[in-house]
């Protein structure tokens, strides 16, 4: 029997004669017929003596309705297979789909493919279809899975800028609060100062203007004397009033000594030039200088890197420590091979970093050394022969020589350092075509040379000869600490 002959049979098998549907609650007659309950009572109504079974008319004396639960369960089971097989049934020919139509895109049976709707289109097997776009999927699926990947990457990678963007911000809020409160601490120490000096000419001022004032009383006080003497002089008949007359004119003749005019030139000039040559200008100057080397080194701080040395580069002469952070001179020659990445004669290593592009920073501990030499160069510089530390020649070098602090610039320039640094950090930064140099000690900005880089960069050191024994401490690479 085909499979559309017995789907027919189980539809006519679980269907109510009287209302052509499904089972709904069956119950069995008296004849075995089974009807829905709800259809039987209502064929059989409620006053009628005699009822027949409205299937094979057979009568029954009396209404006896008997529940058939497995008749129930059959229709249940029956309507689910309908659904089942319904998903994959034709709905006009009650055919299996097994074909699919690439045209409509839609599932087909056989009957359906010899039809006029789909007779001219491609068909393919059901299996084959769903694996053709099963493949299809995959590569949809390969492709936004890489998508998905790409954009897990770029939020990691957003995260990761924005937590240093953060921390530089950090870094500014700190400086802004750091300077506004320098400023402040030195306007009000040179306003301490300025009204102390202002202060103590008031004193000046106000002590000349008594010394003067006691002068001028007792100088009045004496011409009143001698204008009251006069006067009575005037008085005295002719004979007495010549008597001493040339004592009593020159007397008349008295006037007040000049030094007791009240006069203050150097006090005018000490109020003209206040205050003295510019100082508050020159003081805040000062401050904006040290604040903007500040400023600097923190920044620097944050793009710090962990520099080692690379041992392949080293001069022969030159000591290297198994974790490859300190350099010093041996003074004996080691038998390692002679590789154009080596230096020789001069006794210089590089850092194992190569830099070509960010910012990077570092920190060199010079102890108290008399020589040495540290900063950068060009992967791509001489290693044979005597070296000349120039920008022009690969190399952004700052150096002690002979008690001095220089910039290797062309020619070397002299570097004013306050205080001795103990230690040097060096903050390259590629794409901004500098390297700048500071004094670790006193966080004070040395020198910044200003260059368009191209290529790998280094890390340069020179720990400088041993000098009779007066130069054997080694050039450390430190850790940079947290800035607070």
């Amino acid at each position: 029997m085909a499979a559309g002959g017995l789907a027919g049979s189980f539809q006519e098998e679980v269907t109510c004669s009287l209302c052509l549907d499904y089972f709904t609650d069956p119950v069995s007659i008296e004849c075995g017929h089974n009807f829905c309950r709800a259809c039987i009572g209502q064929c059989w109504g409620k006053s009628e003596p005699d009822i027949c079974c409205p299937q094979c008319r057979a009568t029954a004396p009396q209404r006896n309705l008997r529940p058939n639960w497995q008749l129930g369960n059959v229709v249940e089971l029956v309507k689910q297979l309908r659904l089942q097989a319904g998903r994959h049934m034709c709905e006009r020919h009650q055919e299996a789909l097994k074909l699919f139509c690439q045209e409509d895109e839609a599932p087909i049976c056989v009957v359906c493919r010899e039809s006029r709707a789909h007779r001219a289109h491609t068909a393919v097997p059901m299996e084959e279809a769903a694996q053709d776009y099963k493949e299809q999927i995959q590569i949809r699926l390969e492709h936004l899975r890489e998508q998905r990947e790409e954009l897990q990457g770029l939020k990691c990678t957003w995260e990761q800028e924005s937590e240093r963007l953060l921390r530089q911000t950090e870094v500014e809020r700190q400086l802004v609060v750091s300077e506004c409160e320098g400023l402040r601490q030195l306007l009000a120490e040179r306003e301490r100062v300025l009204l102390a000096r202002l202060g103590e000419l008031d004193t000046e001022i106000v002590r000349r203007r008594e010394e003067n004032a006691a002068h001028l009383c007792e100088e009045t006080a004496r011409l009143s004397t001698l204008i009251t003497e006069l006067e009575g002089k005037c008085q005295q008949p002719a004979p007495e009033l010549l008597q001493g007359l040339r004592s009593t004119v020159s007397r008349g003749e008295e006037v007040m000594p000049l030094h007791l005019v009240p006069e203050f030139p150097e006090l005018e000039k000490r109020l003209q030039d206040f205050p003295g040559e510019n100082e508050l200008q020159e003081a805040l100057m000062g401050f904006l200088e040290r604040m903007a080397a500040e400023r600097g080194f923190r920044r620097a701080h944050i793009h710090a890197v962990d520099v080692t040395l690379d041992p392949g580069t080293a001069n022969p002469y030159l000591v290297l420590s198994e974790d490859r952070k300190r350099v010093r001179h041996g003074g004996t020659r080691q038998d390692l091979p002679d590789t154009p990445e080596r230096f020789d004669p001069c006794a210089c290593v590089l850092g194992s970093e190569g830099f070509t592009g960010g910012r990077h920073y570092w920190e060199v501990e010079v102890g108290d050394k008399m020589r040495w030499d540290v900063g950068v160069c060009r992967e791509s510089v001489c290693r044979k022969g005597w070296v000349t530390l120039a920008p022009g020649n690969g190399y952004w070098v700052v150096c002690l020589w002979d008690g001095g602090y220089e910039a290797c610039t062309s020619p070397w320039t002299p570097l004013p350092v306050r205080v001795r640094p103990r230690r040097v950090g060096v903050f390259l930064d590629y794409e901004g075509g500098e390297v700048s140099f500071y004094n670790v000690t006193d966080r004070s900005h040395l020198f910044t040379f200003t260059c368009t880089f191209s290529g790998t960069l280094h890390p340069f050191f020179h720990p400088g000869l041993n000098a009779g024994d007066t130069n054997t401490a080694p050039l450390t690479l430190c850790p940079v600490p947290a800035q607070p």
